[in-house]
Parts: structure tokens; C-alpha cells; sequence
């Protein structure tokens, strides 16, 4: 039995799957997981001593890859002073400067301890501020594991949810409604019926947890005037796409602005972390200012605050011209494969055996399938996948010349087997 075998056996006595999050089990994609013992740059090694070049980049936030330098300086010098206060530190205020500079919508924040908190959070402080309940998602866009954000659609245009998950009270669902990406129809009927009651709208404005869904920007400044003419609050989910497409993420990119707005991943350099913030005067509803309750111990955590600054700290125009100049060279080198279309948002690529899709529902069985048989191949040559055919890859600043030059073989090597 392998290292890896041997280790995930023991993780399915401790853990449900064997894993701490569900798409690393590998059910998607087949076979056993990697445990990895250490990465820097691009690169991470499994505890075979086996390297990758790695395209998931913990789902995002290393843009500056694994174990840079200046990030680990900077949470070095942070955990030498203590690893938690549950107190104010300045590095709150040095992180909170350098967002503010970035994304001048954000008037105000909170820092919290993951996405799916600083969502739950902004949901909250929404419903607070408009005194309504009822809050309007998109089928295909992933804002967490929150009971009210773990709803299906129904049937018809605009309809009530449905739970997605076991353990969720269909009272939560009740309270969502749900209609379809790149569907205008749905956003104006969902408006239409129920427009009084929306306290928010949530979605990301470039969907990227149910593969790459990029959408036409009419169809999102439409949802800005029928949030705005009903009094509802509109919400960019930016976990992923936040300070990954442009320096003032796809807000920025797509010149659209929200009410509130949510981060992760790339805001703590690699340490869980997350944001919610914007309008003063939406923020202003929390507590202590006001009567919407979050809390958190770790929230602001210093050793967070420090490697997020150490990140943000080098995002500038020629950091992403280069990711710009990386991502098209890293699609087309996708797209070799017969058949496989990659779609792009800068550094964001999914690689799909199917063109033009826009709509979580009109993903293809075959094309998934295709991609699990593409991530085997892959993985042998070295080339570490997202383990699911509906996540998106990622790039960072240190994948350079000699990495793509690896992958390039590996298309080449893994192409007549797909053909």
C-alpha cells in the first residue's frame, strides 16, 4: 500500500469521507487523494516525495504562490508577537487601509474568519438594514455552507427554494428565492412578484464555484437597476473573483457597484480569513454600532492580517498584466486537447469538454466525465487538477516558463488518449 493510500485509510477512521471538505475525497474524479507535506512557488509535494505543478493553489488565494518570501516574513514577524489577541491590532488597520485602496466601495468592514461567515454576515447585516427577509440567489453561484445559502430552485421562473442539503429547515429555503443565471426573464419576473419583499441580492459576479459561468454585463447592470428600484440591497459574492481579476476584483473589472460586498481566500495571503463590507451606512447597522449581532474571536487574527497585507501589498498593474499574458497562454494550451474549450477570466480558466456555457444546468454529463478521465491523466504526468469538473483552475505569479513547459508535454502526452 502506498503512502497516500495507507494515510487516507487512517483519515476515514477520523474524519466523514476521510477528508475535512467534501471535493477532496476524489469521489468526482476517482482515485485516492494526495496528502501533500510541503509546496512553494507553483509547485507541492505529495508525502511520496512525488512534485506537481499545481493548478487548484488552495482554491485561490496564492496568487503570489505557495510559501512566498515576503508572506512568510510577514507572518513570521506577526506570530513572533502572539497568535491571537481576540483584542484590536494595528495590522486590522494597515490591512484595512491597503482595501480601502484597492476597492473604494467598501466605505466599511468587518473582517471575519472565512467566506461563507463574512456571507452569512453580509445577509444579515442586509436583512437588518431594509427590514425585509426574503433574499434572491442565483442557481449556480456557491456563497458558502449557511443554511439560507444552501438552496436549490424550484420549478418555474421565479420560485421558492428548495433545501439542497439535509439539516437544512425548509424555513430557510422559504426565504429564498432562487432563478437562473444569463436568464433575464427570471430576474424580471423574480422582481415583479416578490420585489418588495427582497432585502438582498447575492451573487458572484463572475461565477466560478460551478465552473466558469462568465456572464453578459447587461444582464448583471440589470440586476443593479431592479435592486436599486425596489430598495433592495445587491451583494457581489467575491470570494474567488476579489482581488483575483483586477485589483478591485469584478466589481472593478465590470464597472458595477454594490451595496455590500464579500472576500476571502487572497485577503489573508493563505489564512483563513473573510470580509464583508461597503455602504457606512448599510455597515452602520452592526452591532455595536447597531442592532445586527457578529461576533468572532478570531476575527482580525494578526497572523492573518499580516500575510493578507504581505499579498495585497503586491498587487499592482504589471502583477496583472502578467497574469493576463499567463492565463492565455496556459488556455490555449488547454485547448490542444480536442474538443476542450477553457474559458478565462484572467487567471481563472475551466477547462471544459463543451463550449459556451453560461448556466449550471446546461453543463453536459459527458463533458464531466471527460474531465475526471482528463484529471487521472494529468495527475500521472504530474499536473495537479481541481478534483471536480465543475472547479475552476487557478494561476499564480510563479507558475513561470519551465511549469508551462511541464504542463505543455503533459497535453501533448495525455491528448491520444482523449482523442
Amino acid at each position: 500500500m502506498s503512502a497516500n493510500e495507507s494515510l487516507f485509510q487512517e483519515a476515514l477512521t477520523h474524519f466523514p469521507g476521510g477528508v475535512s471538505s467534501p471535493v477532496r475525497a476524489f469521489r468526482a474524479v476517482g482515485g485516492t487523494p494526495k496528502f501533500f507535506r510541503r509546496a512553494r512557488g507553483a509547485r507541492f509535494e505529495d508525502e511520496e516525495g512525488r512534485s506537481f505543478v499545481d493548478l487548484c493553489m488552495s482554491w485561490g488565494p496564492l496568487i503570489l504562490g505557495h510559501a512566498h518570501p515576503d508572506v512568510l516574513a510577514a507572518a513570521g514577524e506577526a506570530m513572533a508577537e502572539g497568535l491571537s489577541f481576540g483584542a484590536p491590532s494595528r495590522r486590522e488597520l494597515a490591512l484595512a487601509r491597503r482595501i480601502k485602496e484597492l476597492v473604494p466601495l467598501v466605505e466599511k468592514m468587518r473582517f471575519v474568519s472565512s467566506g461563507t461567515e463574512a456571507v452569512m454576515s453580509a445577509l444579515r447585516a442586509a436583512r437588518g438594514f431594509t427590514r425585509r427577509e426574503r433574499v434572491l440567489k442565483f442557481e449556480g453561484c456557491y456563497h458558502g455552507h449557511s443554511d439560507g445559502m444552501l438552496v436549490k430552485a424550484g420549478s418555474g421562473l421565479a420560485t421558492f427554494g428548495e433545501p439542497s442539503s439535509a439539516g437544512v429547515p425548509k424555513g430557510f429555503a422559504d426565504l429564498t428565492t432562487v432563478v437562473s443565471l444569463d436568464d433575464p426573464e427570471a430576474l424580471e419576473a423574480a422582481f415583479a412578484r416578490q420585489g418588495g419583499e427582497i432585502a438582498a441580492a447575492i451573487i458572484e459576479p463572475i461565477p466560478a464555484n460551478n465552473g466558469l459561468l462568465v456572464q453578459d454585463p447587461g444582464f448583471l447592470r440589470r440586476l443593479r437597476e431592479l435592486c436599486s428600484r425596489h430598495g433592495a440591497l445587491l451583494i457581489f459574492d467575491e470570494v474567488i473573483s476579489g482581488f483575483r481579476v483586477a485589483p478591485g476584483g469584478a466589481a472593478e473589472l465590470l464597472g458595477i457597484t454594490p451595496d455590500l460586498v464579500t472576500y476571502g481566500k487572497i485577503i489573508g495571503g493563505g489564512m483563513p480569513v473573510g470580509l464583508y463590507g461597503g455602504r457606512k451606512d448599510v455597515m452602520a447597522v452592526v452591532s455595536p454600532d447597531g442592532p445586527v449581532y457578529q461576533a468572532g474571536t478570531l476575527s482580525g487574527n494578526p497572523v492573518a492580517m499580516a500575510a493578507g497585507l504581505a499579498t495585497l501589498e503586491r498587487l499592482n498593474s504589471e502583477l496583472y498584466r502578467d497574469l493576463e499574458q499567463k492565463g492565455a497562454r496556459w488556455a490555449a494550451a488547454f485547448e490542444r486537447l480536442p474538443g476542450l474549450t477553457a474559458p478565462r477570466v484572467g487567471s481563472l480558466l475551466w477547462p471544459l469538454f463543451q463550449a459556451g456555457v453560461r448556466r449550471a444546468d446546461r453543463v453536459d454529463g459527458g463533458a464531466i466525465s471527460k474531465f475526471n478521465r482528463l484529471h487521472g491523466l494529468l495527475l500521472e504526468q504530474g499536473i495537479y487538477l481541481p478534483p471536480s469538473g465543475f472547479e475552476v483552475a487557478f494561476l499564480s505569479i510563479a507558475h513561470g516558463e519551465e511549469e508551462l513547459a511541464l504542463f505543455e508535454r503533459a497535453i501533448a502526452n495525455v491528448a491520444p488518449a482523449l482523442a
